[in-house]
């Protein structure tokens, strides 16, 4: 692992036409989805749903059995519209030569991701609308409060109980002579950032793509270094603690902590305005009150809706905080090329388009462009030259 494999030159006609089709794809998905909800609000059709749940249920079955009923009709029938793009998102990785998925595993990971939706997305239904009956004022408050306790939750769990339904991980051993010296590295770089860690462990992603990818991932006792097998087996160490290093940056900014208080804040403004177009709607769409379990398309649309909308803004802040975490890698190690050596391999392996369009990275890209990425590391290295002694 010490030098790792050279990257291959990048194919940037093949990487614009996979982005092509994702971003149609994905464009085309939210738009259907969109669409189906404002059908099933503004049509009846919610109602209509509601009504049939309530004729095979028991008489005067309770609220928490009528939700139950509901969520799983309407999760059935968003489920089926939304299952041809998942299979056309499978088929467009297997064209671009990026998949190693069997199709037995990926229907297994369907189902595992369909369960985790449904115990988890039940739940928060039934506390909305629980507290929808109970306090009709402020109900959206307490949700909102309710959603940052559950985020801050799945932050800490996701790694020990969430990932390992889909993914094997396994421990890296200073035992093993291939991987001391990248444990003493990583373990060094995360002491001098003062980030406390619970282990590096190996993310077998090489099952199922060939894709790479590095994260630090977790909160307080379950924080620990993820890397991909597909990356430490075609990386050598410089390139992964570069990798590595950027995410540590995230850390020493506090990226966590402003991360969670725009979501905080986004999503307040997502529940305050759920709750006024909720009042002002129920009478026009026929609702009985706003606890109806009907008006729950409606409700949906908002939070689609106004994500959406935010997207661009929040995808700039994303950026702004991953420019830092960049920014990090130089100051702290001094050196560009192991971070630059280590985004060109991952565009190479994940067919990322290098150079897109400006309007298509300001709106869609979380992370600046790799092209972006490597001219500021190379501004950096100017400026770093001109300055020294």
């Amino acid at each position: 692992m010490e030098t790792g494999e050279a990257a291959q030159p990048l194919n940037q006609d093949s990487a614009r036409r996979y982005s092509r089709a994702k971003l149609r794809l994905s464009l085309s998905a939210t738009a259907i989805e969109l669409v189906l909800l404002a059908a099933l609000a503004f049509t009846g059709a919610s109602l209509g749903i509601e009504h049939a749940v309530v004729r095979r249920l028991p008489a005067q079955a309770s609220a928490w059995l009528i939700v139950l009923g509901y969520v799983a009709a309407l999760g059935a029938l968003l489920k089926l519209a939304s299952l041809p793009f998942s299979l056309a998102e499978q088929h467009i990785e297997i064209r671009y030569g990026l998949n190693r998925q069997s199709w037995a595993s990926w229907w297994r990971d369907e189902a595992k991701g369909l369960a985790l939706e449904a115990i988890l997305g039940l739940a928060a239904i039934e506390l909305i609308y629980a507290l929808l009956r109970s306090a009709p004022r402020t109900w959206w408050l307490w949700g909102w409060l309710a959603f940052l306790a559950f985020t801050i939750l799945l932050a800490q769990l996701a790694p020990v109980l969430l990932f390992p339904l889909f993914f094997k991980f396994r421990e890296l051993s200073p035992e093993n002579p291939n991987e001391a010296e990248l444990i003493r590295r990583l373990s060094s770089r995360a002491a001098a950032a003062g980030a406390r860690i619970r282990g590096i462990y190996e993310w077998m992603l090489g099952e199922k793509t060939v894709k790479a990818n590095a994260a630090l991932a977790g909160w307080g006792a379950t924080r620990r270094v993820l890397i991909s097998d597909t990356l430490m087996q075609t990386a050598g160490v410089d390139e992964i603690e570069a990798v590595f290093t950027h995410e540590l940056g995230h850390h020493v900014h506090r990226h966590i902590r402003q991360g969670l208080l725009l979501q905080a804040g986004l999503s307040l403004a997502g529940f305050w305005l759920s709750a006024r177009v909720l009042e002002r709607l129920t009478p026009v769409l026929h609702l009985h009150g706003i606890a109806d379990i009907a008006g729950l398309p409606l409700l949906a649309l908002v939070v689609a809706a106004l994500s959406l909308l935010l997207l661009p803004a929040a995808n700039a802040f994303s950026r702004r905080l991953e420019r830092q975490a960049d920014d990090y890698v130089f100051s702290s190690t001094g050196r560009v090329e192991p971070l630059i050596q280590g985004l060109e391999r991952l565009a190479q392996r994940n067919l990322a388009e290098v150079s897109p369009p400006r309007w298509k990275e300001a709106i869609f890209y979380s992370h600046p462009a790799i092209a972006t990425r490597i001219r500021r590391a190379r501004e950096w290295e100017k400026q770093r030259a001109a300055t020294a002694p």
